[in-house]
């Protein structure tokens, strides 16, 4: 149903998917740079996604697929592989959501509803069903576009397009555990890692690398639906701080099954990613302490593996998206910390300046470079390097853009402070630009940012106040919006990160957004602050931040301060409330780690290292040893989604027991079948109503 468009911003923010219905995304260059496929709904409220051709040199875009012109029943439906992806990559629509192309760029392959689809990439195309059972997960074309590999029932498969028929490539055996796979991403890959497949076509179609997932290792988690009883609990293996993770092994595997184990080095923990080009069969691989990452190169005869490059850091050496790569000469494109800032290595020299951090490689487009790169951290700018020019940055100066780039096209896409939404333009070769057309809505709501300097190494700081506050008028109660947590930031020179911030300024407050030691876009020895504790300077930070706020613009009633943040941003609003209650006056929770033992292997090692051999610092990090010794006592709602299997209920439950336990009174609120994104609408609108009515009530 059409979202009413004089309905409430929480009501139009929740039927449009915080305003991204209708926007371009996922865009992919053909390698001549003619063509560009996109994904695109149709309006700004239609939550089915399509497929879509552009022609660059005439702008004109052609609808290939149209999921509901397709018989094929809705998101109901989907396998539990599906589901599982999609709340991992954190995907809120339905339809298109994901597709794969051949090597050329001729065809695409979807699925919808576990039913997979080819659809040649041409005007007036119509999209085919592949003639196999379901249901389908992850369907990718070889480079050839002659065959269709898919993951069913745990076993990899490949479908002969020329003849239609279909076989198993490799499957569990008999004797195998029920939680082996070949050719899906375990959890916290996918989770941590980006890395969301399990399976790599060879450039000539004739082989796959294929990884197998063994979970027998990983210990059971249940999660239940106490609104249905009737239902069984869903089994789930989760790899919790300290416990066994999968088995990952990575295996050749011939178009007739012949199968080839390849020799991962001893004290490998995570497979993090496989590349295959013409140049090379690269596995990025690390210990399970995060300290070390190697580069292997891989025979595709033998399995055998030689080291092309490694990292090693006391604290963590980060994966960074899109490397490794190779230029056309075969020089081997990655990433590395060096001089206190991420830098961009072609054969193992920097070539980025020291003072530009990258954020990560969008594509190789013959001898350049593409990648995003950060000149000030609230920018996210893009930028190409090639050995003729070195590093150059295209598009604007300021703002959130990325982009792709083939064949001397780059598609850029993005916004910043003074734009609605995102923008999305098309680069031509010969200097011409085409704008790509946007059905996204506006969320008719302009945020008024200002800026708050802290010094040198001080925390990233934005204020948003309601619009029209006559400065010296009226005292407000606070607001603090953090996240605060690595891998995320909240100030960012783009309109869209300060939406419900400018909402709850509108409701009366002053809202305070800080992004403190441990996020990104400040240099490696900013992020690695947190090492070994994730609570102290966090919090630190946002204290400082709200001084900070006050002195420089006013207005600010430090005796009415409230804090609010969901996942990472529930941790620190809850932190806040039980650890610093001098300061903080109210907190709403949403979805907080309190107990790092109950979150994932790789994140929470990652910064707090082996709880067997790090307890101290799972000690000072949790929540659950604070409500005791918290005084005075203050209002804090904790919001948990009894689905969530990211950051378990038992998260919240266990924190509310130990209150209890203390005698401070506290709010619940369980939301029956939510995971961690709360993507129903109805959720998410009231939602943002009720913790503005709770935060009213106790600040007064």
């Amino acid at each position: 149903m059409p979202v009413d468009p004089t309905a409430s911003f929480p009501r139009r923010q929740a039927a449009t998917r915080r305003f991204t219905l209708g926007a371009p995304r996922r865009p992919t260059v053909s390698p001549d740079g003619g063509r560009v496929v996109l994904l695109r709904s149709r309006a700004g409220d239609d939550p089915v996604t399509c497929l879509w051709l552009l022609d660059v040199a005439s702008g004109a875009e052609h609808l290939l697929v149209d999921p509901r012109e397709l018989d094929v029943p809705g998101e109901e439906d989907l396998p539990p592989e599906e589901r599982a992806r999609r709340e991992r990559v954190r995907e809120q629509s339905g339809g298109v959501v994901e597709y794969a192309l051949d090597a050329a760029a001729r065809l695409a392959v979807f699925v919808l509803s576990g039913r997979a689809f080819t659809v040649e990439l041409a005007p007036g195309a119509r999209p085919e069903p592949l003639p196999v059972d379901g249901p389908v997960v992850d369907p990718r074309p070889d480079p050839t576009g002659a065959r269709v590999a898919f993951v069913r029932g745990g076993a990899l498969h490949v479908h002969e397009r020329s003849t239609g028929t279909t076989h198993v490539l490799v499957a569990p055996e008999e004797g195998d555990a029920p939680g082996v796979t070949w050719g899906l991403a375990e959890f916290v890959a996918a989770e941590e890692m980006n890395r969301y497949r399990g399976f790599w076509w060879s450039p000539d179609g004739s082989q796959l690398a294929v990884a197998r997932v063994d979970d027998l290792p990983v210990t059971r988690w249940w999660i239940a639906d106490p609104a249905h009883p009737e239902r069984r609990p869903t089994e789930m293996p989760y790899p919790a701080a300290g416990t066994p993770n999968a088995a990952v092994t990575l295996h050749l595997v011939d178009l007739d099954g012949t199968r080839t184990p390849v020799e991962l080095p001893a004290g490998t923990e995570y497979l993090a990613d496989v590349t295959w080009d013409t140049h090379d069969l690269l596995a990025t691989v690390s210990t399970r302490d995060q300290r070390r990452i190697d580069l292997l190169s891989v025979d595709p005869d033998t399995g055998a593996v030689d080291p092309v490059a490694g990292e090693v850091d006391d604290a963590w050496v980060d994966l960074v998206p899109g490397v490794p790569a190779h230029l056309p000469d075969g020089a081997l494109v990655r990433c590395a910390d060096r001089d206190d800032a991420r830098r961009l290595l072609v054969d193992g020299e920097p070539v980025t300046p020291p003072g530009l951090q990258v954020r990560g490689v969008a594509d190789v487009d013959g001898a350049t470079v593409l990648f995003t790169a950060s000149e000030r951290p609230e920018d996210v700018t893009l930028w190409t390097w090639s050995r003729e020019d070195g590093a150059r940055r295209i598009g604007p100066q300021y703002g959130v853009w990325s982009g792709r780039r083939a064949g001397g096209t780059t598609v850029l896409a993005g916004g910043d402070l003074d734009t609605d939404g995102t923008r999305t333009e098309i680069l031509r070769a010969d200097g011409g630009t085409v704008a790509v057309a946007s059905s996204a809505q506006s969320p008719d709501l302009e945020p008024e940012v200002r800026r708050v300097a802290t010094g040198p190494g001080g925390p990233s700081v934005a204020v948003l106040l309601p619009r029209g506050h006559v400065p010296g008028s009226r005292t407000l109660p606070v607001l603090l919006d953090p996240y605060g947590g690595p891998h995320s930031q909240r100030v960012l020179a783009a309109r869209g990160a300060f939406l419900t911030s400018q909402w709850f300024a509108d409701q009366g407050f002053a809202v305070v957004v800080a992004d403190g030691r441990g996020t990104p876009g400040r240099g490696p020895a900013y992020e690695r602050a947190v090492r070994g504790d994730v609570a102290g300077p966090v919090l630190d930070d946002q204290v400082t931040a709200l001084h900070v706020a006050a002195e420089q613009v006013g207005d600010l009633d430090l005796d009415r301060v409230g804090i609010r943040g969901w996942s990472f941003g529930g941790y620190l609003a809850a932190l806040a409330v039980l650890r610093r209650p001098d300061v903080f006056h109210a907190a709403v929770a949403g979805a907080p780690v309190t107990d790092w033992r109950l979150y994932d292997t790789h994140y929470t090692e990652r910064y707090l290292g082996h709880p067997d051999e790090e307890p101290d610092a799972y000690a000072r990090t949790s929540l659950l040893a604070d409500p005791g010794s918290a005084a005075p006592v203050r209002p804090l709602m904790l919001i948990h989604g009894l689905a969530d299997d990211n950051v378990v209920a038992a998260h919240t439950l266990q924190l509310s027991s130990s209150l209890l336990a203390a005698g401070y009174p506290h709010t619940v609120l369980p939301l029956s079948g939510v995971t961690h994104m709360t993507p129903q609408e109805v959720v998410a609108e009231n939602l943002l109503l009720l913790q503005v009515e709770f935060l009213h009530d106790a600040l007064g």
